[in-house]
C-alpha cells in the first residue's frame, strides 16, 4: 500500500508526422490557447484537465480524460507523458493516444507502437497491476503535448475523486460524472471554496478555471494532499447494494472489516508460536508487545494482486503470511491482530496514511484516503502508554507492526496526529492518532572537549536518544556499524570541519525506546587563528539541527512542525595562554509552538554552554509563516555565535 510507481521497461517511442485533418479539432484548438504570462519557476501549464465518467446500472464505471499540458522550461518536458493503469481481470484500457503540437503547428502522433507496456511497483514479489504510457522524448519547448485515454472498471465503491490541481497552473479543470436514472450525487469540494454543479438530467459538471501555480514549500503538507480535491458520493436507486454507498465512517469500518475478516483464521502452528512467546510474559502489556515484536521481524514484501476487486485493502490469510514470514503491510497488521486472537486479546485493523498527518479530512467518508494499515489493541486500565486512546470500541493501544525501528508505546512520527480509520465493524469510526509529547522524543548531547593552542579540538561526545529521535539513530546504526561510524563522522564534519572519529560505542535499548553512542572525536583547525593572537571557535560544537526557512514574500501552505526535544550541555577547555576577549550572547524565546534557551558562562578555564529547543507537534497557518521563520532565525544565530580568546 506503500509503494511507489516505478517505470521498469523501456521500448522505443514512434511518431508519425500528421496533417490537420487527420487531427480531433479539440487537440488543435488546445494548441492555440493563451497562457498568462508566468515566472520562470513556472515548468509547464495545464490548458485542460478533464474527465467524464459514466456509470451504469450494474456499477461499471467508463472514464474518459483529455488533458493538454504546455512546456514552458527544460523541467517541464517531463509532463509530456500519459500514463494508465490496467489489470487482469479487472481495469481495463480501452483507448490510448496522443499528440505533440509543436510551436510551429506540426503535430506528431502516437500510433500504437508508441505505447509502452510497464511494470507497476518496484519493490512487489508479485503485481498483476500493469501501465500503458506514451511519453514523448525531449519534446521542443513551446509545444503542446495532448492525450486522450478511456479506461473502464467495476466500482468497488459508489465514490469517486477528481484532482482538480496539484501543482501546475490549469486553464481549465472539469470532472463531470452521468448516472444512471434513480441514481443522485453530491460531492465536497476539499482545500477550496465550494464549487456549484452545472446538473443537466443526470449528468453533474464540476469545473475550475485559472488556478494558480503551486510551489512546493519548507516544512508543508504533501501538495496533493492539499491541492483543490472534488469527492464525489454518489447514490445508487434504492436496493442496489453494489456498488456500496457510504454515509458516514461506521459504513466504511464495516466495509473494511468485512473484507478483512475472512482472513482471520487461526493455524495450529500459529497458536503454538503463541503460546511460545507469551509464555514467560507477566502482564498483559508484556503478552502484546512480546507479539507485537515478533511481527515486526516478519519481511515485509508487497505482493499487489486483484487491486480492481479490493486487493489492495484485503490483507493476505494470516496464516499463509505466518507460514511464509513476509507480507505487506495490512498482511503483518492482520497477522499480528489474529495471533492476539489466539491469545485472547482482542484488536482491530486502523486504515490511516502514512506520510502526511494532515492528509486525511475527516468531511468525506472514503476508504481511498488512506494508504498503509496499523494495529488498534484492546487493552485494559493496567496498560499505561501514550499511544492509548479511548474510542467507541473501546480503550486502544496503537501500534505500526511495519515500522521495525519503532516499538510498541511509540507511534512513528509520520503517523502522530492524524485521522485513521478504526476498523471495528458498527463500533468503528474516525479517530485522532495520539502526539507523543517532546519530552518522549529526546535527543541529549553531553560534550566534553578542550581546545590547543594552534585551534584542535579533541571531543568526547554521549548521545542519549529517546522517542523518534532513537529511531532516527536506531535506523542509522542498523545498517552496520562501520557505516554508522562514517555516518557520524559526516554529520559532525558539517559542524566540525575535518571531524574524524577515533572510537565510537552505540546500545539500543529497543523494547525501552532508547539508543546511546559515545563517540570521541577530534577535529583539527576547529578553532581559527586570527592576527596571530586570537582564538576564534564555537563553543556549542554540535548545535540543534534548527530548521532553514527561505525569505518568501507569499506563503501559501501550512506549517507542519513535529514533536522534539533538543538538550545539550558542552564544556569546552580552554588552551593555556588564552583568556576570554568576548563571550556569545544568551538567548531565551518562546512562543506558542515552541521554546528554546541557550546559556554561556565562563567556569574554571572553561566555557560552559546550556542549550535546550523543544518544538511542540503543530500545524500553523501560512499567515504565521515570518513568526516561524524568525524563530528558527534566532535560534540557529544563536547556536552559531562564535567565542573570541586572546592570547596574553
Amino acid at each position: 500500500m506503500k509503494t511507489a510507481i516505478a517505470l521498469l521497461l523501456a521500448a522505443h517511442v514512434a511518431f508519425a508526422g500528421s496533417k490537420d485533418k487527420d487531427v480531433p479539432s479539440w487537440v488543435s484548438e488546445m494548441a492555440t490557447r493563451a497562457l498568462p504570462a508566468y515566472s520562470g519557476k513556472v515548468p509547464a501549464a495545464v490548458l485542460l484537465n478533464e474527465q467524464k465518467v459514466t456509470v451504469d446500472s450494474s456499477g461499471m464505471v467508463s472514464t474518459v480524460t483529455r488533458h493538454a499540458v504546455k512546456i514552458l522550461t527544460h523541467e517541464g518536458k517531463s509532463e509530456a507523458e500519459v500514463v494508465e493503469g490496467y489489470e487482469k481481470g479487472g481495469r481495463q484500457v480501452k483507448e490510448l493516444h496522443a499528440w505533440l503540437v509543436a510551436p510551429g503547428g506540426f503535430v506528431k502522433t502516437f500510433d500504437k507502437g508508441s505505447v509502452q507496456d510497464l511494470g507497476a511497483y518496484n519493490d512487489a514479489l508479485y503485481d498483476d497491476y500493469r501501465l500503458r504510457r506514451i511519453k514523448a522524448d525531449n519534446p521542443e519547448i513551446g509545444s503542446v503535448f495532448v492525450y486522450e485515454s478511456e479506461v473502464q472498471e467495476k466500482a468497488t465503491a459508489a465514490q469517486d475523486r477528481f484532482a482538480f490541481q496539484v501543482a501546475l497552473p490549469e486553464i481549465e479543470s472539469r470532472y463531470s460524472i452521468t448516472l444512471p436514472a434513480g441514481w443522485t450525487a453530491r460531492a465536497t469540494v476539499l482545500n477550496h471554496d465550494p464549487v456549484t454543479p452545472v446538473i443537466e438530467g443526470n449528468t453533474y459538471t464540476w469545473t475550475l478555471k485559472n488556478l494558480p501555480f503551486r510551489e512546493s514549500e519548507p516544512s508543508a503538507p504533501e501538495l496533493y494532499g492539499t491541492s483543490p480535491i472534488l469527492a464525489v458520493d454518489y447514490q445508487p436507486a434504492a436496493g442496489v447494494t453494489d456498488p456500496p454507498a457510504f454515509q458516514g465512517w461506521p459504513d466504511v469500518s464495516r466495509w473494511h472489516t468485512a473484507i478483512a475478516e475472512p482472513q482471520a483464521e487461526v493455524t495450529p502452528e500459529m497458536a503454538a508460536k503463541v503460546l511460545e512467546l507469551t509464555s514467560g510474559a507477566a502482564t498483559e502489556y508484556d503478552r502484546i508487545r512480546a507479539l507485537g515484536h515478533y511481527v515486526q521481524k516478519v519481511r515485509y514484501v508487497e505482493i499487489a494482486m486483484d487491486l480492481s476487486h479490493n486487493g489492495g485493502v484485503r490483507p493476505h490469510p494470516a496464516g499463509q503470511v505466518f507460514a511464509k514470514q513476509y507480507g505487506d503491510c495490512k498482511d503483518k497488521a492482520n497477522l499480528l491482530r489474529v495471533m492476539l486472537k489466539s491469545a485472547g486479546i482482542s484488536s482491530y485493523l486502523v486504515a490511516i496514511y502514512s506520510g502526511d498527518r494532515t492528509y486525511v479530512k475527516k468531511d468525506w467518508a472514503s476508504p481511498s484516503q488512506f494508504n498503509h494499515m496499523i494495529l488498534a489493541v484492546r487493552v485494559s486500565d493496567s496498560v499505561q502508554a501514550p499511544t492509548v486512546i479511548s474510542t467507541g470500541a473501546g480503550r486502544l493501544l496503537l501500534f505500526d507492526p511495519t515500522d521495525d525501528l519503532t516499538p510498541m508505546g511509540d507511534l512513528p512520527y509520520y503517523e502522530q496526529g492524524s485521522y485513521a480509520l478504526i476498523c471495528a465493524g458498527a463500533k468503528g469510526d474516525i479517530a485522532r492518532m495520539p502526539v507523543i509529547a517532546p519530552e518522549a522524543n529526546l535527543l541529549s548531547r553531553t560534550i566534553q572537549a578542550s581546545l590547543d593552542g594552534t585551534g584542535k579540538l579533541t571531543a568526547s561526545l554521549t548521545m542519549e536518544a529517546q522517542g523518534q529521535a532513537a529511531r532516527q539513530e536506531r535506523g542509522r546504526h542498523d545498517v552496520s556499524p562501520e557505516k554508522y561510524k562514517a555516518e557520524m563522522e559526516r554529520s559532525l564534519d558539517f559542524y566540525a570541519k575535518t571531524a574524524a572519529v577515533e572510537k565510537i560505542e552505540a546500545t539500543d535499548a529497543f523494547e525501552q525506546d532508547r539508543f546511546r553512542a559515545s563517540v570521541d572525536f577530534d577535529s583539527v583547525g576547529y578553532g581559527q587563528m586570527m592576527q596571530k593572537r586570537l582564538l576564534i571557535f564555537n563553543p556549542v560544537i554540535v548545535p540543534p539541527a534548527a530548521r532553514s526557512f527561505p525569505a518568501e514574500q507569499n506563503r501559501t501552505q501550512p506549517i507542519v512542525l513535529n514533536s522534539h526535544l533538543y538538550r545539550e550541555k558542552a564544556a569546552v577547555k580552554l588552551p593555556e595562554g588564552f583568556t576570554v576577549d568576548e563571550m556569545p550572547q544568551n538567548l531565551h524565546a518562546e512562543t506558542s509552538f515552541a521554546k528554546f534557551s541557550l546559556v554561556y558562562r565562563q567556569e574554571a578555564g572553561q566555557i560552559m554552554v546550556e542549550e535546550e529547543l523543544r518544538t511542540e507537534a503543530v500545524t500553523l497557518p501560512a499567515s504565521d509563516y515570518l513568526k516561524v521563520k524568525k524563530f528558527f532565525d534566532d535560534v540557529f544565530g544563536a547556536s552559531n555565535q562564535n567565542a573570541v580568546l586572546v592570547k596574553n
